[in-house]
């Protein structure tokens, strides 16, 4: 749940929620020093805490927001390829299953289908549902191949 102040104005902008720098950046989909240039550049105003940190309105994210949905869905999965990890997987989830602290994921990637144990946390903070579009991202020490029979 993103910090919030009580809502104020700020520069005539509505009542809004105000962020922290590390949770635009998170709804932006872009990373920390990322957004804390654009503020030291005046790209994205800020409210000032009583200590001296940033707070982002969430409605001036709204222009950035924008524009990431008017790219092209192959731009969009570019997004992706913020990670160092290069073994992605596009696909749509085709079940959640939540069963206390932990979760089941089963994502189809083409006519293969591919399964993650997640936490339940993992699942709610990025409210993961059925036919939403995600990527898999693969990590392990070891891969081992296996010649199928045709």
């Amino acid at each position: 749940m993103p910090w919030a102040a009580p809502p104020m104005h700020n520069s005539g902008m509505a009542d809004t929620p105000l962020l922290t720098p590390r949770e635009a950046a998170r709804l932006l989909g872009i990373s920390y020093p990322t957004i804390k240039q654009w503020i030291l550049q005046g790209k994205l105003p800020t409210v000032p805490t009583p200590g001296g940190h940033h707070r982002i309105a969430q409605a001036s994210l709204q222009p950035f927001l924008e524009r990431d949905e008017e790219r092209p869905e192959a731009e969009s999965r570019a997004r992706f390829r913020r990670v160092s990890g290069r073994n992605q997987l596009s696909g749509k989830i085709v079940d959640v299953q939540v069963d206390g602290l932990m979760a089941k994921v089963v994502v189809a990637i083409g006519k293969q289908q591919i399964t993650s144990i997640v936490t339940a946390d993992a699942v709610r903070e990025l409210d993961l549902k059925r036919g939403d579009a995600v990527a898999a991202l693969v990590k392990s020490t070891d891969v081992m191949i296996e010649r199928l029979e045709e």
